[in-house]
């Protein structure tokens, strides 16, 4: 059994909060979870793009503007 893949997108909204949604799984399986709201949706495409969206839309939060880590998904156009 292979170990599954994970990483996140970490946001920052304007009040200073920051907002992390993990993405977890391999291939056609992700699996979305924003720990702000326990948001979760499964994502087959895009799953950081999607990640982005809910940060944006549900938090107000722009993607690229938490701190860096080595598992998190780079911002769009990055």
């Amino acid at each position: 059994m292979h170990a599954r893949d994970t990483s996140r997108v970490t946001a920052t909204d304007p009040d200073g909060h920051e907002h992390t949604v993990h993405v977890t799984g391999a291939g056609a399986r992700r699996q979305l979870h924003c720990d702000s709201c326990d948001w979760t949706r499964a994502a087959q495409f895009l799953p950081w793009l999607k990640a982005e969206e809910h940060l944006a839309e549900t938090h107000r939060a722009a993607a690229g503007t938490g701190h860096p880590d080595p598992g998190t998904a780079p911002a769009s156009g990055t």
